[in-house]
């Protein structure tokens, strides 16, 4: 019973990785450390969301949310009968946002992630144990807004547009391609002015960068946190139940800024908070090679915001960011079929909070279904997992709406034992 059951935890986190709350794409499978004996294990999962919306005037956004393939490994060992170790390396966190429709064309973002952990697990008694360690989280980002979510910050009255006027001409450059031209007029033009110089250096898809699209580019960077948590199992009912705690990591990402039609070139610190977690896992046999799972996972994602300096002082505000914290619930049941296969399936819930989405990620909630299944041979086992994730409506801040989308994992692993 008892491998039975890890052997459906280890197809339901191949699975899972198609939708997770915030930006995060994988996690770390701490029920290796339970697993008698070595084991290595390897596994990808393609992703493919589908997330668009309907802006206010007509029209749609084209799907904003590209595909992605999220990769992990993982490594147990035995020390002696009560101390085990083990290795997961995972792509973390990511995201992969274009716009490329309608009046948000150009609104980009990418955020790519690593991770390494590294725990040990001690057994106190044959029932109860802890665990814990370090883990590593590399990343790194790039952002794009086009200038036409600036516009309404460089418009100016009609004495200020002539003054600017005056002044370009003296300088020798009313041209509306000469570079002063564009830094005075964009600090100071007035809206049909402003749409003169937009249309003198185009932008869109295609097209020459425009000189008043606001890039930041977040260097990599790499940062530590650690994990601890306690399990209790009673092995002759499979029963397992476990908390596991994993502390925030904060990145500090060397920036390198620019809007350079308002003047904006530096290289700034943007501090980014990777959210701390809880997650009570717990599950059990209920009949012969038949068993019950389930997890309730809590996330800070309220303090995850992108808000680099030089954006902040222009805008007042954070690029991106969640407004809510975010509670996952898992459950699910596995069943063992013959001593070659095995399947389970699963449902996921997260609640929608509500309030005004971040057009750079504009889900709110979602609830999930997946199925999977083993096939064994020898000390070789190979997984494979699907999942159906429908992702709640939102609606950001201009009234855009995000409505009746959708994502669609399948995930494939091979494992080891020896």
């Amino acid at each position: 019973m008892k491998k039975t059951l890890w052997t459906a935890g280890a197809v339901i986190a191949t699975a899972s990785a198609a939708s997770a709350a915030g930006i995060e794409r994988a996690s770390n499978d701490y029920g290796i450390l339970f697993q008698d004996g070595h084991q290595a294990s390897v596994s990808a999962t393609f992703v493919n969301p589908r997330v668009s919306g309907d802006y206010v005037g007509g029209g749609s956004t084209g799907n904003m949310s590209k595909n992605y393939v999220a990769t992990s490994a993982s490594y147990k060992g035995d020390f002696g009968e009560r101390l085990s170790f083990g290795l997961f390396l995972n792509d973390a966190y990511g995201a992969d946002a274009e716009y490329t429709a309608g009046a948000y064309t150009g609104l980009a973002a990418e955020w790519d992630s690593k991770q390494i952990a590294a725990i040990l697990r001690y057994g106190v008694t044959d029932r109860f144990s802890v665990y814990g360690g370090f883990r590593y989280v590399q990343s790194d980002a790039n952002i794009v807004i086009p200038g036409q979510f600036f516009a309404p910050r460089v418009q100016a009255g009609a004495d200020e547009a002539q003054t600017a006027a005056d002044t370009l001409a003296g300088l020798g450059a009313a041209d509306p391609l000469h570079p002063l031209h564009t830094q005075y007029l964009t600090a100071v033009g007035t809206a049909a002015q402003l749409n003169g110089v937009l249309a003198a250096y185009g932008g869109g898809a295609g097209a020459a960068p425009n000189i008043l699209d606001y890039t930041a580019k977040g260097d990599k960077t790499g940062d530590w946190g650690y994990v601890v948590g306690a399990a209790y199992e009673k092995q002759e009912i499979a029963l397992r139940v476990a908390l596991t705690y994993e502390s925030a990591i904060t990145h500090t990402f060397d920036t390198r800024e620019a809007l350079p039609g308002l003047g904006i070139g530096a290289d700034t610190k943007t501090e980014v908070e990777m959210p701390q977690s809880l997650t009570l896992d717990f599950q059990s046999g209920v009949a012969k090679d038949t068993l019950v799972f389930g997890s309730i996972k809590w996330t800070e994602w309220s303090k995850w915001e992108v808000r680099p300096p030089e954006y902040s002082d222009l805008t007042g505000s954070e690029i991106t960011g969640f407004d809510n914290d975010t509670i996952t619930y898992r459950l699910g049941v596995g069943r063992k079929f013959t001593d070659y296969t095995s399947g389970f399936a699963q449902v996921r819930y997260e609640k929608s909070n509500g309030g005004v989405a971040s057009r750079l990620a504009p889900t709110d909630g979602m609830f999930a279904f997946g199925v999977g299944g083993q096939y064994t041979k020898d000390n070789i086992k190979i997984r494979g997992g699907m999942e159906y994730v429908k992702l709640g409506d939102a609606e950001d801040a201009s009234g855009t709406k995000f409505e009746g989308n959708s994502a669609f994992g399948v995930g494939v692993s091979l494992s080891m034992s020896f």
